[in-house]
């Protein structure tokens, strides 16, 4: 089985994260997908779980974070251009997503960060790795 990654996040309304996820990108896999959590696929190794409040607690050894207050982690995904940033950020945007900064530019890389509606916090970013300072 090939190495993949499984992020489990909950959330507070399941169709409206999954249509902001989709916003994003995302595609549902009904396979992994029942009226409590959906499997949205990234890419072939990377997956976002997002979740009811009730089944993520059925995992968790921990109480849920209030991530619309508390920042619990970050999560980037790389694309290959400045414009496909811009366009993942702006169509999570127009499904309700945050912004909570303005662009940065390192020069080598820029990113925009997202949060999504339950304030799960997302960097979108390209790196042009030609571009790495080398001192």
């Amino acid at each position: 089985m090939a190495k993949q990654v499984f992020i489990n996040l909950a959330v507070n309304d399941l169709q409206k994260s999954m249509d902001f996820y989709a916003a994003l990108g995302f595609t549902n896999n009904p396979q992994f997908s029942d009226d409590q959590g959906k499997c949205m696929v990234w890419s072939e190794n990377i997956f976002v779980m997002i979740l009811s409040h009730e089944k993520f607690k059925s995992f968790a050894t921990k109480p849920i974070a209030d991530t619309k207050t508390k920042l619990a982690g970050l999560f980037a995904l790389a694309v290959d251009s400045v414009d496909e940033v811009n366009k993942i950020v702006d169509s999570g945007l127009a499904a309700g997503g945050v912004e909570p900064t303005e662009m940065k530019d390192y020069g080598f890389m820029q990113q925009r960060t997202i949060e999504d509606l339950d304030g799960h916090t997302w960097e979108i970013f390209y790196m042009d790795i030609t571009k790495f300072p080398t001192e």
